[in-house]
């Protein structure tokens, strides 16, 4: 399937949008993501975590008891952001979706697997029918199906939005 983005010349100095395979392998690339949810009262979090790109999902993952958990358990509407945190150089690229529990041990182990192979044995994790479990710390996996990706692409600076 080809995914086609559109150019906001609004926004934009770059006369060419932003592919999807740029943005997509920006995604896959980034060692650290922002996730943004919303508290029960309506105010925003915001956190840096690391996480895979599976190809057409950011899967992450968080402690119960921490704040996002519990933001989600109140609503999945997040934001994702990763990028080179420069003014004049790189791509940065916001996902915005639905946070859904990833249950399964086949469909965790292999995502147990994905960060690993992305981060080493810095992110170990055994699996159950679940949650990813460190050392007995048990951890929700969450994946991310975008609803809309903005790429922010910088000299010459443009913003293309992929609609899904």
């Amino acid at each position: 399937m080809t995914i086609i983005g559109k150019l906001d010349q609004r926004f934009s100095e770059a006369t060419e949008a932003t592919s999807w395979e740029s943005a997509a392998a920006a995604l896959g690339a980034a060692g650290l993501y922002w996730l943004t949810t919303v508290r029960g009262d309506g105010r925003p979090h915001v956190t840096p975590l690391v996480g895979v790109w599976t190809g057409d999902a950011l899967v992450f993952c968080t402690g119960p008891a921490e704040q996002k958990a519990r933001n989600l358990q109140a609503g999945a509407a997040v934001a994702v952001t990763t990028g080179t945190n420069t003014w004049d150089a790189g791509l940065d690229v916001v996902v915005e979706g639905t946070a859904a529990r990833v249950t399964g041990r086949q469909r965790l182990t292999a995502l147990a697997d994905a960060y690993r192979g992305k981060y080493g044995d810095d992110w170990d994790f055994d699996c159950d029918d679940d949650v990813f479990d460190s050392q007995g710390q048990p951890a929700f996996v969450y994946e991310v199906v975008p609803a809309k990706v903005i790429a922010f692409a910088k000299s010459p600076h443009g913003q293309t939005t992929f609609r899904f």
